[in-house]
């Protein structure tokens, strides 16, 4: 598992109210190598913040789009992130450029309040 992939993961693990849905690797290389935890930023199908600078909107219209392995327009919540066991990732559907990671980081900035 590598930062920038798109992987499915079973949530309910961590709530039973929660489903099987995308995420995004943000956690870096090295720590996904050597812990067996990886922080991720989750993916929902829901685009109404979508303008918010926290999210960054994945749709058709995107160079990354068909890369992601995403089926419709989805947003990176850069505000949802949680810690996995790598084990619950169920599989990766994609990966994101180094452009577009760079567009997460500035998201991941704001949330962080990283100057």
């Amino acid at each position: 598992m590598k930062r920038g992939d798109i992987v499915i993961v079973n949530f309910a693990v961590y709530n039973p109210r929660e489903k099987v849905r995308p995420a995004l690797v943000v956690q870096n290389d090295r720590d996904n190598a050597r812990i067996q935890n990886s922080i991720v930023a989750l993916i929902t199908g829901n685009v109404r913040r979508a303008v918010e600078p926290t999210q960054l909107l994945l749709d058709q219209r995107h160079p990354d789009f068909t890369a992601s392995g995403l089926h419709k327009n989805s947003v990176v919540n850069c505000a949802n992130l949680i810690t996995i066991r790598q084990q619950d990732v169920l599989h990766t559907i994609g990966a994101l450029s180094r452009n577009t990671m760079n567009q997460i980081d500035l998201c991941l900035k704001v949330v962080l309040d990283l100057h």
